[in-house]
């Protein structure tokens, strides 16, 4: 309401303001990361509340869910059957993935419970293939061990002998969007790729010279092996001693997908008698509570990284492969997606839970 005076009459201006009906959903984004923060809130634009907080979901953190519409996990988080059932009581209706993977939530449950849940299906299948590249670069032509020598000026390359990748056999275990990135990467240095998948993909086949072939025939003939798999029922400790034994011998192993796909304890045996001559991994079997966190100073009580992290031919790294500026975009970009659908009304794309849009709303 304004007022002005024409020819010493006051005149009251009233002004009616549109009604404005939007109600912000408000999100808990659990396991914030300082160097995430920023691509969700450019994402965001102010359209949903968002409260950050580095602790993990958990049944004992579910607590923190009250009065909040919808939340956003990552990977390390837990929405198991306990927890999901929590949320529900405290009113959550959204759970909004940061990750590909989807086996730390009880998508059972969530959709008896009506909760909605939805992932990022795609985000950068280079990052997380060049990254394996990278690893195994680096464990090949040891230049982790390299570098360390040097940092002391110990210039001394006794005992870093590697081999050439052009001409080598790579099996592929695993052929979807990250595992054809890396197919076309290894075609590159001049390699022969083999894939093992349910479903072939024919372009790999053409373009790249891939041949499909059984796991045990992939693990007898490579030279490498690299590991784009999700981890379900049938992938778990996949990898074991059994399959072990069919490689060759001296075979390096790359693995960037889920550290559960492969039995840890097979795996350093493998390594202890020679089998395996050199793994590079970013994720592991047990890395649930020790990545993301700093334990420089309260060192893990975990026997198998303990005896990962003491061999010299072993290169971890902290599930970091998909840390790349437009990964982070696109997880963003497609998690704010996600909730800008719910908000609305609508179904995404992107959702795990099939729940009828009568059945719920904000």
């Amino acid at each position: 309401m304004s007022s002005l005076v024409v020819n010493g009459i006051l005149i009251i201006i009233t002004v009616e303001k549109e009604n404005n009906t939007y109600k912000q959903m408000k999100v808990l984004i659990f396991s914030a990361k300082d160097f995430e923060i920023p691509y969700l809130e450019q994402a965001n634009r102010g359209k949903h509340k968002f409260l950050f907080v580095k602790e993990a979901l958990s049944s004992q953190t579910a607590m923190k869910v009250i009065g909040y519409d919808a939340i956003s996990i990552f990977s390390a988080d837990e929405a198991c059957f306990n927890t999901i059932e929590k949320l529900r009581d405290f009113g959550v209706k959204y759970i909004a993935l940061r990750s590909v993977g989807f086996d730390n939530v009880n998508i059972k449950t969530a959709t008896r419970l009506y909760i909605r849940v939805a992932n990022v299906p795609e985000y950068s299948p280079y990052a997380i293939a060049e990254h394996a590249a990278g690893l195994l670069l680096a464990v090949n032509r040891k230049l982790i061990e390299s570098n360390r020598r040097v940092k002391h000026f110990n210039f001394n390359i006794n005992n870093l002998v590697g081999f050439d990748l052009n001409n080598k056999t790579v099996g592929i275990i695993g052929t979807g969007k990250i595992g054809a990135v890396m197919t076309k990467i290894m075609h590159g240095f001049g390699c022969h790729i083999l894939g093992y998948d349910i479903k072939q993909n024919v372009e790999l086949v053409t373009n790249y010279n891939l041949r499909y072939t059984t796991l045990k025939k992939l693990c007898e003939l490579a030279d490498i092996i690299s590991i784009h798999m999700p981890l379900n029922r049938e992938t778990h400790q996949l990898i074991n001693e059994d399959l072990i034994s069919e490689m060759k011998q001296g075979v390096v192993i790359i693995n960037t997908a889920r550290g559960a796909v492969i039995n840890t304890k097979d795996v350093i045996e493998g390594i202890k008698n020679g089998k395996i001559g050199a793994l590079g991994m970013d994720v592991f079997e047990n890395e649930k509570g020790i990545f993301f966190s700093d334990h420089s100073l309260n060192i893990p009580d975990d026997n198998l990284l303990l005896a990962l992290n003491a061999k010299p031919n072993v290169l971890i790294t902290g599930h970091h492969a998909f840390l790349t500026d437009e990964a982070l975009t696109n997880i963003a970009e497609t998690t704010i997606y996600n909730l800008d659908c719910w908000e609305a009304g609508k179904e995404t794309e992107n959702e795990l839970t099939k729940i009828d849009n009568t059945t719920q709303t904000l």
